[in-house]
């Protein structure tokens, strides 16, 4: 068990990470249930997958302690963060009388997370909301640090808000359940961690990612923890990105949003399949650049291959150029007016943000990757 503090000024809330804790959630989110006694309904996000897999054993919990559960459910995948299913979860919420002391509990990925995040910010100017997340990602990632969003035509996570939650209970057991590909997808993510920040864990990572994958206790939990607690120091440090520290967050990110956009938002190309292709075209790009090994740039991309997971941009068979997708980066919400930042590699374990990179060299750069030849 580990408990990892998000230090956060007058918001500040706890991390658990603990085999077996979605079965005991009365008890460990106890402070903030009491409201619901005697005989309010405790209202509950899930996507219909992940509410057949683990709604019992949420519902069991709370009716341990007196409770009862009402179920919001949405279908599984991005299409769930629209503005039309954000009207419905908040008609639902004001119509059960959710007030500013509740909570609401969002059981699944990070689509349940941040469509239920988006909604508790903005529902009576900001409601409570505990993290109950169910995927890899979402444990390491979506989970912590209080960005929430839903996603429009224009692109992914461009209408959101900055909403913390108030506890956030990762049960490594869950993922016992995750299809393998989900598994490798969240992956993706712990792997960043090494990256843009401890070359150590990067390398523990070569020589135990295997025993991550195959969810292996102890090798998981250890994974888990160091990825939540890098992205707590970020989040305490730069809660709203506006320094460069949070940002480094984004590795992999701006590439991969563009080749989600591409296809589709779809589920042929994972948000963490696509990260993780982002990574390894950051590290590439970065070694072009002369920032970068060579060396370096092949090691990553080895790291990811070996997860099973995307590691060239050619094999994807997209049949566009690289100015479309160039034309989906200037819509990410991290272009800044005419420049486009990316998070790019010095060493293994150091990243950094450049706001320099010539879009003639990048579209370069990227015509070679689709046509299968690594720069």
């Amino acid at each position: 068990m580990a408990v990892i503090r998000v230090a956060l000024a007058g918001r500040a809330y706890d991390v658990v990470i603990e085999q077996g804790v979605l079965a005991r959630l009365a008890e460990a989110a106890a402070p903030f249930l009491h409201s619901y006694q005697p005989g309010r309904a405790v209202p509950v996000v899930a996507d219909r997958t992940v509410q057949a897999l683990h709604g019992d054993a949420l519902a069991a919990s709370l009716a341990a302690a007196g409770l009862e559960a009402a179920w919001f459910v949405v279908e599984p995948g991005e299409a769930a963060k629209s503005w039309a299913v954000l009207e419905k979860l908040c008609d639902w919420l004001l119509g059960l009388g959710v007030t500013r002391k509740d909570h609401v509990l969002a059981l699944g990925g990070g689509v349940v997370g941040d469509l239920v995040g988006f909604a508790a910010a903005i529902l009576k100017r900001g409601v409570g909301f505990i993290q109950l997340p169910t995927t890899l990602l979402a444990q390491v990632d979506s989970s912590v640090g209080g960005k929430t969003a839903i996603n429009t035509a224009a692109g992914k996570n461009l209408i959101g808000a900055f909403h913390q939650p108030a506890l956030v209970l990762i049960d490594p057991a869950v993922l016992a359940s995750l299809p393998d590909r989900e598994m490798r997808a969240g992956y993706a993510e712990v792997l960043k961690y090494g990256l843009l920040g401890d070359a150590t864990f990067f390398a523990w990572l070569e020589a135990h990612g295997s025993e991550v994958l195959a969810r292996d206790g102890q090798a998981l939990e250890h994974a888990i923890a160091t990825s939540v607690a890098m992205k707590a120091r970020i989040v305490a440090a730069d809660e709203r990105e506006t320094a460069d520290l949070r940002a480094l967050l984004n590795l992999g990110h701006t590439f991969g949003h563009a080749l989600e956009a591409e296809t589709g938002f779809s589920d042929c190309l994972l948000h963490g399949e696509a990260v993780a292709l982002g990574m390894v075209l950051a590290a590439r790009y970065s070694a072009r650049r002369g920032a970068l090994g060579a060396a370096d740039a092949a090691r990553v991309a080895r790291a990811v291959a070996g997860a099973g997971l995307p590691a060239e941009l050619g094999a994807l068979g997209l049949s566009c150029k690289a100015a479309a997708l160039i034309a989906h980066m200037r819509h990410d919400k991290k272009a800044e007016g005419a420049t486009l930042p990316f998070v790019l590699l010095r060493r293994l374990g150091e990243a950094h943000v450049a706001r320099d990179v010539d879009l003639e060299d990048l579209a370069a750069f990227l015509d070679a990757e689709l046509e299968g030849a690594s720069a």
